[in-house]
């Protein structure tokens, strides 16, 4: 699909695609390097029904944590629900 669709962002992903296995964190930062620029609801629909691992989750809340969001703008920097941050917030973090 890179070569195809997006062969002149593929410079942008060799980085994240060297690496000998990739997290689900690498697969969320990888698209939205490819689809920053598009934002409508079939792409929002299509997050819907996604899974977390918990290693991911921790990167997000991290990233969170480290930027300084609220749970709305973390949560629409990922495509999810805010509600969905809150709730791993009280799962994973030990406030």
């Amino acid at each position: 699909m890179l070569r195809i669709k997006f062969p002149d962002k593929r410079k942008d992903c060799e980085v994240i695609l060297a690496k000998t296995k990739l997290t689900d964190f690498d697969i969320l930062h990888i698209e939205s390097i490819l689809f920053k620029k598009e934002k409508n609801d079939v792409r929002m629909k299509d997050k819907r029904h996604r899974s977390y691992d918990i290693d991911t989750i921790c990167k997000i809340l991290a990233y969170q944590k480290a930027n300084e969001l609220n749970n709305t703008q973390v949560a629409a920097r990922y495509g999810l629900s805010r509600n969905t941050v809150a709730s791993w917030k009280k799962k994973f973090l030990l406030n």
